[in-house]
């Protein structure tokens, strides 16, 4: 019998999935780390063109850092801001070379099971060692043996449809080649497609508004270029952020920008607009049809960028028992935390093992995935969950439970108020957002939108940091 202990299955060398690498060889335990694409990191160079908002000190792990310093590696400038090119150069290529043997590329995981028993059997489950079933590049199916799995597989190739269901929008499909998702590098190998254009761009979170200001340099550029902003919301202020308030310049830079292309009139706003077909003209145009305010309407582009956010690919996990929350595919105990239903902070606390727990032992989703279909991911965050599932797998309850991150403040917590709630001036006490899992927003005073605790939530946490006015 073999005597060597298994390792734990990483799957995905992104940038969590290689902090869980370097947390497990710190903790003495043997990492494996799976990576679907050809490189580590494979889905960030997908975005490589684009600057993060986030500085090198909140883009690096720490014992990541200790294990790159140990090869001679130095840390970059900490207030300077990578792009997703420089990220992976001056970062997670060091960082993946480092791992050396126990990093295999080209190695996708189709499924993860209990060796012998699928999903119903209860009896000896947690005393039997994981099963991953592994495609290489030629596409043949090996096994892998492991002790624990931590799912850091992400969530780049599974973006959300322009269907404003949930739904690809009838027609989505057949009019694929003049759609792109996510981020395309608008200034530079997709700028043909799109100078010269009228270009809608569909969403309100961070992708969409890159996506708008590099559109916006193109135009400055290229004339005739037309912007259109077609976003599920009903205000287009909402989409703008802490602005100055943002503890990170960069992102609160963003939604100052792309509030000076909205007055300006660079970017056409259609608000409150939910696309339910896409047709497609014969001259190559696209009519978006949809309703907006409850009316019929439709409008024309010739290239569309949906920016809608992305959701978690789970066929994998089919026999793994899981504990989602039912609407945004998170964690379920990390959903309260995170809900858009309920609160639109993104500041969020640092949360580790304890609340990325699934019912099957030694099993956790970490990184962007862990958050489902919910947006406000922070890298550091995951940093923070992969240092805690790491302490956890190899019995440290005590640094599995502790708190070791602070995460920079959004400016902006707002939402409106629930149905039986009353708001009022001291819902808004300023202070800092608690510790406790009480964030955050559930109201909305004539003064600018400010937050309180949930109804349930109260007692534990009276009030969070009010936001900028509306």
């Amino acid at each position: 019998m073999n005597s060597v202990p298994l390792p734990v299955a990483v799957i995905g060398a992104g940038p969590v999935g290689l902090a869980a690498a370097a947390h497990l060889i710190a903790r003495g335990a043997t990492p494996l780390v799976l990576e679907a694409g050809p490189v580590a990191a494979h889905s960030v160079r997908q975005w490589g063109h684009v600057r993060m908002f986030t500085p090198w000190r909140y883009c690096v792990d720490r014992v990541a850092a200790g294990l790159l310093a140990a090869h001679g590696w130095t840390h970059p400038s900490a207030d300077d801001v990578p792009t997703g090119a420089e990220l992976v150069r001056d970062y997670l290529e060091p960082l993946a070379a480092c791992l050396g043997s126990r990093l295999h590329l080209n190695a996708r995981v189709v499924s993860v099971t209990r060796r012998g028993a699928d999903k119903v059997r209860t009896a000896g489950r947690g005393a039997l060692p994981f099963v991953l079933r592994v495609a290489d590049s030629d596409g043949r199916i090996r096994t892998v043996e492991a002790a624990a799995v931590i799912d850091s597989s992400g969530t780049w190739a599974t973006p959300n449809p322009a269907g404003a269901d949930g739904l690809p929008a009838l027609g989505e499909v057949e009019a694929a080649g003049r759609i792109a998702y996510g981020m395309p590098d608008v200034l530079g190998e997709a700028r043909g497609r799109y100078a010269g254009h009228t270009v809608a761009v569909l969403g309100s979170g961070h992708s969409a508004l890159n996506a708008l200001i590099e559109l916006s340099t193109l135009r400055r550029e290229t004339p005739d270029t037309r912007i259109l902003w077609l976003m599920r919301k009903e205000r287009v202020e909402s989409t703008f952020g802490g602005e100055a308030a943002d503890a990170l310049p960069e992102r609160g830079a963003l939604g100052s920008e792309a509030r000076m292309l909205v007055e300006s009139g660079a970017v056409e706003v259609v608000a409150s607009f939910h696309v339910s077909a896409i047709a497609c003209e014969a001259n190559g145009g696209l009519v978006i049809e949809g309703e907006q305010a409850g009316a019929p309407r439709h409008v024309k582009a010739d290239q569309i960028i949906v920016a809608t956010g992305f959701r978690p690919d789970l066929s994998m996990l089919r026999e793994v028992r899981l504990a989602l929350d039912p609407w945004l595919e998170s964690a379920a105990g990390l959903g309260p935390l995170i809900d858009p239903n309920l609160h639109s902070c993104g500041t969020v606390r640092p949360h580790g093992a304890k609340e990325l727990a699934h019912p099957e032992p030694g099993f956790f989703i970490a990184g962007i995935k862990s958050y489902g279909r919910a947006p406000t991911f922070l890298l550091a965050t995951g940093h923070e969950q992969v240092r805690s599932i790491a302490a956890h797998l190899t019995g440290d309850t005590e640094a599995a439970a502790r708190v070791e991150l602070d995460l920079p403040e959004t400016g902006v917590c707002s939402s409106r108020p629930a149905p039986h709630q009353v708001a009022t001036p001291a819902s808004c006490c300023g202070g800092t957002i608690p510790a406790a899992p009480a964030v955050c927003c559930t109201s909305e005073t004539p003064q600018g939108t400010c937050c309180a605790p949930k109804p349930e939530l109260a007692a534990a946490a009276p009030c969070c940091e009010p936001a900028t006015a509306a």
